[in-house]
């Protein structure tokens, strides 16, 4: 029998989300649908269901702490992701945990998906949530914030160029500005910022709304940047996935509808697509 390859594996910090549209179990899916291995550290516990939060539960900072420890201990990191973190402790915690696997890998990809509230504005955080964040912008290869969250984070009197400029500044290497809550009607554009420019993304608009999306996207990314793809390439190549799983997408239960991350023909169309980019 030949030998399999071994997929390289993403570490995973996010919170469970018992649905499974959004948080750990949409992260889990997406990088395995993409060709890596998900190690997953759950930061938060939640109680919602595909439509609402209705409790957020930080675990403690010392058991993600050991969480991490046992995976970074053993096995080789091809790149970080972020999701929910719930506090301050376990923003710290997870900053000490990448600044120690850079000491081995210093081009290590982290992808920061700067969650602060799900898409009725239920919060996510256990305290100011913005506060909770704030020792992870330095440590973003590429930070994955929607219209709304970039307000928050930026100010809302800020153009979109000036809000790519404030993180950039913060340390964020390349920032993707996604536009699902943008204005636009029969579009979603999506702008990618870095020191040595800007490319935009046009996609249309599908009808509905959609539980897990900016998860799917921002774990896209961290799978494809794990198998070594180029930014430029991967961002290009993870919203096309991102794309196909929503126009997939299936209800559980009338409200937001849940993307389709397992199809086969979605993973093997993105392989080809980003070996040929």
């Amino acid at each position: 029998m030949s030998a399999v390859a071994t997929p390289p594996s993403v570490l995973v910090f996010s919170g469970s989300d018992p649905s499974g549209g959004a948080g750990m179990q949409a992260d889990i899916t997406a990088i395995a649908a993409l060709g890596a291995h998900p190690l997953s550290v759950v930061t938060v516990l939640t109680v919602q269901d595909n439509e609402r939060v209705f409790g957020v539960y930080p675990v403690a900072a010392e058991l993600v702490r050991q969480q991490a420890q046992v995976l970074v201990g053993r096995i080789d990191i091809a790149a970080v992701k972020l999701g929910i973190v719930g506090n301050h402790a376990n923003a710290e915690v997870i900053a000490a945990i990448i600044r120690d696997l850079r000491t081995r890998r210093p081009d290590l990809p982290v992808v920061f998906d700067p969650v602060l509230a799900n898409g009725h504005g239920d919060n996510l955080a256990s305290e100011d949530p913005i506060a909770a964040i704030a020792p992870l912008f330095e440590l973003a290869t590429v930070i994955t914030p929607n219209r709304i969250e970039a307000n928050r984070l930026c100010g809302a009197e800020a153009s979109l160029e000036q809000q790519a400029a404030l993180l950039l500044e913060r340390g964020c290497q390349h920032v993707l500005l996604k536009g699902g809550h943008g204005p636009e009607q029969h579009e979603v554009l999506n702008r990618w910022f870095s020191a040595n420019g800007q490319r935009n993304w046009s996609w249309p608009r599908l009808p509905g709304e959609f539980h897990g999306s900016g998860c799917t996207l921002a774990a896209a990314l961290s799978a494809l940047l794990a198998r070594g793809f180029n930014m430029e390439q991967t961002i290009d190549a993870a919203q096309t996935y991102c794309q196909q799983t929503l126009a997939a997408s299936y209800a559980i239960a009338p409200g937001q509808r849940i993307p389709s991350r397992t199809l086969p023909f979605l993973a093997s169309h993105i392989s080809h697509l980003t070996l040929q980019g």
